[in-house]
């Protein structure tokens, strides 16, 4: 098998949709996002911190800071138009896969601001003022799936707008966001005597994370039947979240819906790259392939999987290994919950900062350039 043929097979044989975790300016100067489309990615994500890595890390912004810094606007003004243009440049990339995919994919998604991830009220807000803005079919709002989030996404949901949940860590959390889903589109279907078929939204589970924090707390515990737990948690949830998606998305609820042409909110695989160097590196799509799903891929592991990837449906399987890990877990004294609240807590304050770290840098350019 040709490294060229693993993209483009997870979908075209499984159903999976390979999208890559990353932007930068250079992606789109230089043509890469449209060799990496042709490769057979699918859609792209974005968050604050991979534009702080693209706009404090390069020069390929410079020219168009000090166009802005002349015109006068201020930091956080700069920040959304540098933002934007990538975000632009990137739907305009996958416009056509997005029309050819009769509306399903090639979608862009871009974060709503970080620091009002707990007020709900503002979130809804900025997430509707940055749909607007952008004004693309195939852009999605991503909102983090804090409790203080979920009405804003049932919210923008109910308007027709594309939302990507994220920073989810949790089954408890995952029903609630399928459940503002749901509730979203017959809130529409109650407003809007039509199809719903113009919606569309994933749910974003962080992998690696899980096991990050989880492993950590096993070797805490420090006994053998700890270790042996070790590395299984992330995929067993992330099996576990799928099992739950087939029945949400499967009851009679659901169907009349459906029949109305709503679309599934499909899970999203997120934080795909191995954190720890023992793990193979491509554990994290290898282990959760399966139809109705995204994989939002680093670009180190999109080239690893590309290059020696395991190419099988793998979602649904060893559902019973996954259910009694996750009960040896909680038996072994790892809780649960609280590894879902430090994660959140933790996804959350790390976006916070990138961005607050972002704007701190521009400005002191900013600073600089007005004095000269």
């Amino acid at each position: 098998m040709t490294s060229a043929e693993r993209l483009r097979r997870l979908f075209s044989d499984h159903g999976q949709s390979p999208w890559i975790d990353n932007l930068r300016r250079g992606y789109l100067t230089s043509g890469h996002l449209e060799a990496l489309v042709q490769r057979g990615v699918r859609g792209l994500t974005s968050n604050p911190t991979i534009f702080q890595k693209a706009i404090q890390g390069s020069a390929e912004y410079d020219e168009q800071f000090a166009s802005l810094a002349k015109r006068g606007l201020d930091v956080e003004d700069i920040y959304w138009e540098l933002v934007l243009d990538d975000i632009n440049g990137a739907l305009d990339v996958f416009a056509p896969l997005h029309r050819a995919a009769d509306g399903t994919d090639g979608f862009v998604s871009v974060e709503v601001d970080p620091t009002l991830a707990f007020d709900g009220s503002a979130t809804l807000d900025a997430a509707r003022r940055l749909d607007e803005r952008i004004g693309a079919s195939n852009v999605m709002i991503k909102i983090p799936a804090t409790k203080q989030g979920l009405p804003a996404i049932r919210r923008m949901i109910a308007e027709g707008r594309n939302v990507n949940v994220t920073l989810i860590f949790s089954l408890e959390r995952y029903a609630e966001v399928i459940e503002a889903y749901v509730s979203g589109l017959e809130d529409r279907a109650a407003e809007h005597n039509g199809s719903l078929a113009d919606v569309n939204s994933v749910a974003s589970f962080f992998i690696s994370r899980v096991d990050s924090e989880i492993d950590h707390r096993l070797d805490v515990i420090g006994s053998d039947a700890a270790s042996r737990l070790k590395g299984r948690a992330a995929v067993a949830q992330g099996r576990l979240a799928y099992a739950l998606f087939a029945e949400k998305f499967g009851d009679s609820r659901w169907r009349a819906l459906s029949l109305r042409g709503a679309r599934v909110q499909r899970p999203l695989w997120a934080s795909t790259s191995t954190k720890n160097p023992s793990y193979p590196d491509t554990m994290y799509v290898d282990e959760l392939i399966g139809p109705m799903t995204v994989n939002t891929l680093p670009d180190n592991t999109l080239e690893a999987f590309d290059d020696h990837g395991r190419l099988e449906r793998t979602i649904d399987v060893d559902l019973d290994l996954a259910r009694s890990t996750w009960s040896e877990l909680t038996a072994i004294g790892v809780d649960l919950d609280g590894v879902a609240a430090k994660l959140e807590a933790d996804g959350v304050a790390s976006f916070q900062q990138s961005f607050v770290e972002l704007l701190g840098a521009m400005q002191s350019k900013l600073d600089t350039f007005r004095r000269t």
